[in-house]
């Protein structure tokens, strides 16, 4: 059958390639493997292995987590201008973008397991199966949109490759509809993960109506900046096209968005700041300190420094034109929104507790080695994804009646 082929021969192409690519496919797995056996530490042990405690119940997992949702949502600046613009030169990358997008809401939903005191009793959030409190749980609006938004990731370009990998062309008006549901469908996990947030009302930090924006706009500048970066890789060990055109698209994109988001973090430090209130406990925590505890202040201010030199670089329009000046941008942005939307996020809405306590989080070599595990993974399945596009793509991988082509 065609579509087993299809499958048996892109798993095959997966790990087919160079000395260098199979190498690089070991070096992750040992990541992989060993952060398995951290967390199998956990396991036996408990939460109690982590930085994490009855006062700060979210900690690394979670800060990844929020990061990684918003880079899956970004997939759809490349989604957009492709299918509902007909750019040529997106629509050869594309697909490449909704496979990083499949491995970030891998990483996500991966990172939220791991945060599970007791994962074996996931199945309680199986719609069905288990006692998925829908619609009235906000946990389960996200279980619902991230694995819908999964599957559409998967199924659309399941079938233009398959389309591709039999020799023809895929019928546009047969997948266009679920286009457009993706695209809407992005927006939506990243503002369901915010309301996950800005729902508690006895965490004022978070308790606000700007943060599903500034999600949004964060992730419409890290995004961009981690495909930017990723398309020159491609670009540069592979022999598939990748037009400057699209990086210089994307590189504007990132430009307001990043503005945007950094227009929104002014807006709550003036809100915050100015008529200085106790609900602004955690923000001056977070900024300046509180109570002779600092820990989180040098990583906001360097994250806030860090993004305030990217917005530079790429507003001057000579130098974001300098691939090497472009890619400093692209680094420090993605850094400084890891650590702002992570740790700078996520932690401070604990601290202090409505009661007035003040508990500092430092995350453990566990939660790094499982976290390091996680990125491992997600990068391992977006480098195996690739190879079969790319392959497929250029058309190195044809499905014949006898015979199946392959790459050299």
């Amino acid at each position: 059958m065609a579509v087993i082929r299809f499958i048996y021969d892109g798993v095959r192409e997966m790990f087919r390639g160079t000395r260098e690519y199979k190498m690089w496919l070991i070096a992750l797995s040992v990541v992989v493997l060993f952060g398995a056996w951290r967390y199998s530490e956990q396991l036996t042990n408990g939460l109690v292995v982590t930085g994490m405690s009855d006062q700060v119940s979210w900690g690394f997992y979670i800060s990844n987590f929020a990061f990684l949702v918003g880079i899956a949502a970004a997939a759809v600046l490349l989604v957009i201008p492709a299918y509902i613009f007909d750019r040529k030169d997106i629509k050869d990358v594309v697909l490449v973008g909704e496979g990083m997008a499949v491995a970030a809401v891998t990483m996500a939903i991966l990172f939220v397991i791991a945060d599970l005191g007791r994962p074996d009793r996931l199945w309680h959030m199986i719609p069905v199966v288990g006692r998925f409190h829908w619609p009235v749980s906000l946990l389960a609006w996200d279980v619902l949109v991230l694995s819908v938004y999964f599957l559409l990731n998967l199924a659309i370009p399941f079938y233009v490759l398959y389309s591709h990998y039999r020799g023809k062309e895929p019928n546009f008006r047969l997948y266009f509809p679920f286009v457009v549901i993706a695209m809407f469908w992005a927006i939506s996990i990243h503002t369901v993960t915010a309301f996950l947030f800005s729902a508690n009302p006895a965490r004022p930090f978070w308790h606000t109506a700007l943060l599903g924006p500034r999600f949004i706009a964060s992730a419409f500048a890290s995004g961009p900046a981690l495909i930017i970066i990723t398309l020159q890789i491609v670009r540069k060990v592979t022999s598939y096209p990748v037009s400057q055109t699209v990086i210089d698209l994307l590189a504007l994109i990132m430009t307001f968005a990043l503005q945007i988001s950094l227009f929104f973090v002014g807006a709550e430090l003036f809100t915050d700041f100015y008529n200085e209130g106790a609900h602004a406990a955690s923000i001056h925590y977070l900024f300046l300190g509180l109570g002779g505890f600092d820990s989180l202040r040098s990583w906001i201010w360097f994250a806030l420094a860090l993004n305030l030199i990217a917005v530079v670089i790429l507003m001057i329009h000579p130098l974001r034109r300098k691939t090497l000046m472009l890619n400093i941008a692209c680094v420090l942005t993605f850094i400084g929104i890891w650590i702002e939307k992570g740790m700078g996020l996520v932690i401070p809405g604990f601290v202090p507790t409505p009661l007035g306590e003040i508990f500092e989080y430092v995350p453990t070599s566990v939660e790094l080695s499982v976290a390091a595990a996680i990125w491992a993974l997600g990068i391992l399945i977006f480098t195996l994804l690739a190879k079969a596009v790319i392959a497929i793509e250029q058309g190195k991988l044809r499905y014949h009646a006898k015979e199946v082509k392959y790459s050299s």
